[in-house]
């Protein structure tokens, strides 16, 4: 280019290496970080920063209110990408830092101890190497508005904020069976977790604080403050029901929905899918299969592998994925009769008061009061069920042809049969064929 000239044309070739290789994005994260942190050789930073190549770490806070299962979350989702785990109790717990012991002797005095006291233990161990490394995960804190301010004014900036959310009669009744390990901080419940291990049963003790009196406190305390951390991060708060499974929660936590991600980062593509979901368009495959290709190129997925949930659907998102060299070491599909599938999605229910889901014959109401008030989502009446059906059979023969070597499972068990038959399909090597 000539630096003289005006205005400056780039060469393309400039603009395609630079979006292979994400110049933009790392240009980007390099200036917000000089914007935060304002430092007086912005030169060095830079170079600094460079060196310390985490700008793809996971940067995550878990929140909720009492018996929402954040710790638990949190503690898988930090064995899930190795990341380091940081809450206020094992924050006060380091003996090498004055601050955590000056946090300690205030507790022992049973004084509250101050927001920016947290705020100061918190940049403290988030500034230490393995956070740097690794990246790390927030369980419980902010809890307020004031806390969340307070560390944007340090430069403590999440990508993403998780917030989990349940019936408050579902949180009551799950804090009052809680019970902590105290060798590892695991979380067990006596109703819906208890650990098999007899040596695990035996040294764990209950939680302090699950009172029914003093869970309804802290509920509504959480309620008060809750909206207002949600103005805090608009762009990448993500809140998710916890009144299902721990491991359908961790899912949707750890892999979450591709398409609403892009839309919450603002990214070219997200402004690209935003005018689909608020409209309720269905997304062009080019778009969806850009957005995939995107995330399984990032180093976790070519690290680690990656796995993909209901797609592709048909066969030419099969044939794209496979032209991008994006090929699946194996391929399962679930087989439940239709009659099986009918049943289970057309006779879900949904209380509008409580946000607690019934089935007819697997879950039915407990009350006439509360059977009167039950809805159903349009999605799962019997004809849009029959519909969804028929376009999916007649594209799944395409996808047994394309495919090689599928595994075929039966869907019509239990949850845990069907995982460990998936497992075992996992474990066990493909046959060999004969030529």
């Amino acid at each position: 280019m000539d630096a003289t000239s005006g205005p400056h044309h780039i060469p393309s070739p400039i603009s395609l290496y630079a979006d292979q290789y994400h110049v933009f994005d790392l240009m980007q994260s390099m200036l917000e970080a000089i914007l935060i942190q304002r430092p007086e050789d912005p030169i060095q930073f830079m170079i600094n920063h460079l060196k310390q190549d985490n700008d793809h770490v996971p940067r995550i806070f878990i929140l909720g209110p009492p018996a929402s299962g954040k710790t638990t979350i949190a503690m898988w989702l930090c064995k899930h990408l190795n990341a380091c785990f940081i809450s206020l109790e094992n924050l006060l717990r380091n003996e090498f830092s004055f601050l955590a012991m000056e946090a300690a002797e205030i507790r022992k005095r049973n004084q509250e101890i101050p927001n920016e006291l947290w705020a100061k233990l918190i940049q403290e161990r988030l500034s230490s190497d393995d956070c740097i490394k690794r990246g790390w995960i927030v369980d419980g804190f902010p809890e307020t508005r004031e806390q969340a301010i307070l560390l944007q004014v340090i430069g403590i900036f999440p990508r993403h904020v998780v917030v989990l959310h349940a019936p408050d009669t579902v949180l009551i009744e799950r804090n009052l069976g809680k019970r902590i390990d105290p060798y590892s901080g695991e979380v067990y419940h006596t109703t819906f977790d208890w650990p098999a291990e007899p040596e695990i049963q035996e040294r764990l003790v209950v939680a302090e604080g699950i009172s029914e009196g003093e869970t309804s406190r802290r509920l509504l305390e959480h309620h008060r403050n809750i909206s207002r951390i949600y103005q805090t991060y608009p762009k990448v708060l993500k809140a998710i029901s916890s009144d299902q499974p721990c491991v359908d929660v961790f899912y949707q936590v750890c892999c979450g929905e591709l398409l609403k991600e892009a839309v919450a980062d603002q990214s070219r593509l997200g402004q690209l899918i935003e005018p689909f979901f608020y409209n309720k368009w269905p997304v062009s495959d080019d778009i969806v299969i850009k957005l995939l290709s995107d995330r399984l190129n990032k180093l976790d997925c070519v690290k680690y592998g990656w796995v993909l949930h209901g797609f592709p659907r048909d066969l030419d998102q099969a044939e794209h994925l496979e032209s991008l060299g994006f090929v699946p070491n194996r391929v399962f599909f679930l087989n439940v009769p239709s009659d099986s599938i009918t049943e289970r999605l057309s006779q879900r229910m949904l209380d509008p008061d409580t946000g607690e889901r019934y089935h007819t014959m697997y879950k039915p109401a407990p009350t006439m009061e509360v059977q009167a008030r039950l809805q159903q989502n349009p999605k799962d009446s019997e004809e849009r069920v029959k519909f969804k059906l028929d376009v999916y059979y007649r594209n799944s023969a395409d996808l047994e042809e394309f495919y090689n070597d599928i595994i075929y499972v039966n869907g019509d068990q239990d949850p845990y049969t069907v995982f460990e038959h998936i497992e075992s399909g996992i474990i066990m090597p493909l046959p060999i064929r004969n030529p």
